[in-house]
């Protein structure tokens, strides 16, 4: 990893698109990102920043470790907890890097409502929270199931007036966190300190007044740094993990007082070591199953890769299907606690199939075809650039949702009964076996 001298500084452009639109994304350096605006309500583009850097602190409470601190993998697990090179930006990795957030146990997040002379806050601050909380505390809760204690805290319940009008600091889609953020992160800590102890949290929510910039519906500019080893100090920690909010994430569709806090888990997403799962193809690579894929239109969890990643899977609920041979699995649904809920399938140190039952319960209203999710894991590809790639059941069938700003084709992608999924160079088969009792799902993995 570079030193924070010489930390990378990346962009990944997130441009939402409804069903049967395509838009365009991409990962570049953030000094080359201009601003764009979409012309049409059903694209929208969003922003998403990570700051990676070796031995990087972050605003923690005086106890807490950083990084998710998961559990030691099980021997036979080996081979199936992939890892990526050091350089790979939030790698799929297992486990995370340290630097993040911890995922498990209690994580206070210090959340602050700001807004400037120029774009001062419409009506209460604490209005403005409640876009957000209890929701964002209740989502962590179901994912995670009840193993993320996420307790939002706001010391400061009015609007924190910033020094300089919001256009004095130049924000805007690619802007690079010097100078505009580290100016804006040190005049939110000169104009909290005294009314904020940044020791007693782990992470920092922003929450921008929403007059402030441009329209969700032109421009979203919500970021997230993570693991940032160049950031403002506050009471003697690093302000290393932060996510901002602009605007209100609505897309048009009407669905905003129930969807539009989803922007702040998926940024918090990235505090915890998560990568970007959306491509050039606005989400093409995974589609509605993670909101690291798709923040947007109806509630949608987290992979299993990721729930095993962050240390809500035990090792116990993970089988490596690593021999040769054909091995049998029964799955629990992943939206429900205990039982078996990921079936890895190594194909290098650096790759993988996983292999999940997905159903509509829990965090997962858009899952219109209940069925094993099988989809590809690279350790080596870096955030933004399709680390993960979802396999589909029904190539170019269209899909099967009807939810509003849902990318449709990948929602019919998983496989059910009779169904078989094959990987002739990899020589690997994996049939869906007729269900017996219940709600579980069996499978065969046959490794030639």
């Amino acid at each position: 990893m570079p030193s924070s001298s010489q930390s990378r500084i990346r962009t990944s452009r997130r441009i939402r698109a409804s069903p049967g639109t395509r838009a365009n994304r991409g990962t570049r350096s953030i000094r080359s990102t201009r601003p764009r605006r979409a012309a049409a309500l059903a694209s929208v583009a969003a922003l998403t920043l990570s700051v990676s850097a070796s031995g990087a602190g972050q605003l923690r409470a005086g106890t807490t470790t950083a990084g998710p601190a998961p559990p030691a993998r099980a021997a036979a697990l080996g081979s199936c907890t992939i890892d990526g090179d050091d350089d790979v930006q939030m790698s799929e990795g297992v486990p995370t890097a340290s630097g993040y957030a911890r995922s498990t146990g209690t994580v206070r997040a210090l959340t602050l409502m700001i807004d400037f002379s120029d774009a001062p806050g419409r009506g209460r601050a604490m209005d403005r929270f409640r876009e957000f909380f209890p929701q964002t505390r209740k989502w962590f809760a179901t994912s995670s199931y009840g193993r993320l204690d996420y307790r939002p805290a706001t010391p400061v319940g009015h609007w924190l007036r910033m020094p300089k009008p919001f256009k004095a600091y130049g924000i805007e889609r690619g802007a690079p966190f010097e100078p505009a953020y580290r100016d804006l992160v040190q005049d939110i800590v000169t104009e909290a300190d005294a009314e904020v102890d940044f020791r007693a949290y782990d992470l920092l929510n922003v929450l921008i007044t929403p007059n402030a910039g441009p329209s969700a519906l032109d421009t979203v500019l919500s970021v997230t740094f993570a693991d940032n080893a160049d950031a403002p100090v506050a009471d003697g920690v690093p302000v290393a993990n932060a996510s901002f909010v602009y605007s209100r994430q609505d897309d048009g569709s009407g669905s905003y007082g129930t969807t539009g806090y989803r922007v702040l888990p998926h940024e918090n997403g990235h505090i915890f070591g998560l990568p970007d799962l959306y491509t050039q193809d606005g989400g093409g690579s995974v589609g509605h199953w993670d909101i690291m894929s798709e923040d947007w239109g109806a509630e949608n969890d987290l992979l299993g890769w990721h729930k095993w990643k962050l240390g809500w899977l035990d090792d116990t609920q993970v089988r490596c299907a690593a021999g040769r041979g054909s091995r049998e699995y029964t799955l629990t649904p992943l939206a429900r606690r205990g039982g078996v809920k990921l079936v890895v399938v190594p194909l290098s140190g650096r790759s993988g199939y996983a292999l999940e039952l997905r159903t509509r319960e829990g965090n997962d209203a858009a899952v219109c075809r209940p069925g094993i999710l099988i989809y590809r894991v690279d350790a080596d590809v870096d955030t933004g650039n399709g680390p993960i790639t979802v396999r589909d059941a029904r190539r170019d069938s269209g899909g099967c949702t009807r939810s509003p700003n849902v990318q449709a084709e990948l929602s019919d992608a998983t496989f059910t009964p009779g169904d078989t999924f094959r990987d002739r160079t990899r020589r690997l088969t994996v049939t869906v076996l007729p269900k017996g009792g219940g709600d579980n799902y069996r499978i065969r993995v046959t490794r030639g």
